[in-house]
């Protein structure tokens, strides 16, 4: 049995708190299911942007011509800046979720 341990304090959402009860329940198998099916599509979307970066790394690399205005890419720039942020900080989180599920010790 696993345990999930987030506290909300430490993903800053301490105020998802107020109001909700501190005991433990244990997820149903459809809540289950349906955060499951919440991490295929996260998933689901990481594939696709994996495959526009590996699209637009490889006309990069490639011999066609690419014209631009200085002011394009800087926005590009910013844009990736942006986008590589986003993705930091979603490893950081997935880090932090992954080390709150914890294996709850076995009953005896």
């Amino acid at each position: 049995m696993y345990e999930i341990i987030a506290n909300p304090q430490e993903y800053q959402i301490d105020h998802l708190i107020n109001g909700t009860d501190n005991a433990n329940i244990e997820l149903t198998s459809e809540e289950r299911d349906n955060w499951a099916k919440e991490i295929v599509q996260f998933s689901e979307r990481l594939a696709g942007f994996a495959q526009k970066a590996d699209m637009f790394s490889s006309l990069l690399a490639s011999e066609e011509k690419i014209s631009a205005t200085p002011a394009s890419l800087k926005t590009l720039k910013i844009q990736l800046f942006m986008i590589n942020d986003a993705l930091n900080s979603a490893l950081g989180i997935a880090d932090m979720v992954e080390s709150d599920m914890i294996k709850a010790p076995q009953e005896t």
